[in-house]
């Protein structure tokens, strides 16, 4: 059973920072060195300083910078920055953003959730993860005891009754508001009604939980529970056996997958007809004027097995439609067929490891991950990849599925847009 609980969060009081958009970050994994300085200039309570706390010239170890995050987050409760909720809350969370040129609504909410290993529960992962960077979070979350940034959980709820609930209670609330670097703006709302959040308890209870985003956060809760139970700090009601997440349903009008195209690099100069004759016998390829005409084609038809090949060698574009996918069986034997007929996985395991290479065996293919058509275009003009490849993204049913399989779909096969924020509350663990 999924054990989705309400908590009293460590917010910020916006009386004491003003405006909620001064001091709210994106999450840690997407913050680089110029926006890490630029958040830390923004406001001296801004939460990147518990996040990614940065190194200071009299660093003498990487755990100062885990001990700074402490004392900013202890001394911030201290001086009222932060306060503590009175009552325990699940916190309503919408997101409104803009896609080319559409306006969308993501709707969840905020919450606990009782932590269970992946494939021993009802919390399912798609996506692999790497040990440095669930070191890196496990240390800071030692130090600072919290979760300080949520995990992106979806579940099954065709009818959005726990949404639906959570959203009329908070009618009468007043929301708490930020707007990121992105333009796109958070709104929370505290929801403390007991039967409220029993309904949307009850409402969970059966449904499994497949992970969006955050994967390795969700280990580094795990992996901390486990460092309590050793430490001989761990019971049943233990705060160290929930992890802080959003949980929205996979239902809701606002959540999209967006793609994640690749730049490859890594191979000799490619031209759109040494493309076609690498992939001969497997693909129909026709000629298009451009990166968008591609896309245009390949969102309308919505098949995972159609792809866009730009070569930036000749500035030419390639709609290429899979005829012949049976070679990925030999590719991915142990994968199921649902793995294997997504386009994240054909692009890599049969078009770039398979039919590229097997013409260049010599190439060491690398890649750089794009959201935008601007972006593909720039890489075209300024020849800075060998080719550029148009991908769909898996859709919800093929992270439901694969999860369920225990199975783990190839890196960038999913990006949910927008990122969810830092610092709108914390959940403690002491």
């Amino acid at each position: 059973m999924a054990e989705v609980q309400a908590f009293q969060a460590w917010r910020y009081d916006v009386g004491q920072v003003g405006d909620l958009s001064d001091v709210v970050a994106p999450p840690y994994d997407v913050i680089d060195t110029a926006q890490q300085d630029e958040l830390y200039k923004k406001h001296p309570c801004n939460c990147v300083r518990l996040i990614l706390n940065r190194d200071e010239p009299t660093d003498e170890s990487t755990d100062d910078r885990y001990a700074r995050a402490s004392k900013f987050f202890r001394q911030w409760q201290e001086d009222c920055v932060l306060i503590r909720e009175h009552e325990a809350a699940l916190y309503v969370y919408h997101q409104e953003f803009e896609w080319e040129g559409q306006t969308f609504v993501r709707k969840g909410f905020l919450g606990r959730l009782r932590l269970e290993e992946f494939g021993k529960g009802n919390v399912f992962p798609h996506e692999q993860t790497m040990p440095g960077p669930k070191k890196d979070r496990l240390a800071l979350m030692t130090a600072c005891e919290a979760n300080l940034s949520p995990i992106f959980g979806l579940y099954p709820d065709a009818d959005q009754a726990a949404q639906n609930a959570l959203e009329d209670a908070a009618r009468s609330v007043t929301p708490l508001v930020a707007i990121d670097h992105l333009g796109v703006t958070h709104r929370m709302w505290p929801v403390t009604d007991p039967s409220v959040i029993a309904q949307v308890q009850q409402t969970l209870a059966d449904k499994p939980i497949f992970i969006a985003d955050g994967h390795h956060r969700y280990e580094t809760s795990c992996n901390y529970k486990a460092q309590q139970a050793e430490a001989g700090r761990l019971d049943d009601t233990s705060a160290a056996n929930f992890t802080l997440m959003m949980f929205c349903g996979m239902d809701d009008p606002g959540l999209a997958i967006l793609p994640t195209h690749r730049l490859v690099s890594g191979f000799p100069e490619l031209t759109a007809d040494d493309v076609r004759a690498a992939v001969d016998g497997h693909f129909s390829i026709e000629e298009v004027d451009s990166a968008e005409t591609a896309w245009a084609t390949m969102d309308a038809e919505g098949d995972q097995s159609v792809f866009g090949f730009g070569t930036p060698a000749d500035g030419k574009w390639l709609l290429a439609r899979a005829t012949d996918t049976s070679p990925m069986k030999e590719l991915a034997p142990e994968q199921s067929n649902v793995w294997r007929s997504l386009g994240v996985s054909i692009l890599h395991r049969m078009i770039v490891d398979h039919l590229l290479k097997g013409k260049h065996p010599d190439a060491r293919p690398a890649f750089k991950f794009v959201h935008l058509m601007d972006e593909v275009n720039d890489a075209m003009k300024q020849k800075s990849c060998q080719l550029a490849i148009l991908v769909m993204p898996a859709e919800i049913g093929h992270v439901q599925a694969i999860s369920e399989h225990l199975e783990r779909m190839p890196p960038k096969s999913t990006f949910f847009y927008p990122k969810l924020l830092s610092g709108l509350v914390f959940n403690p663990l002491s």
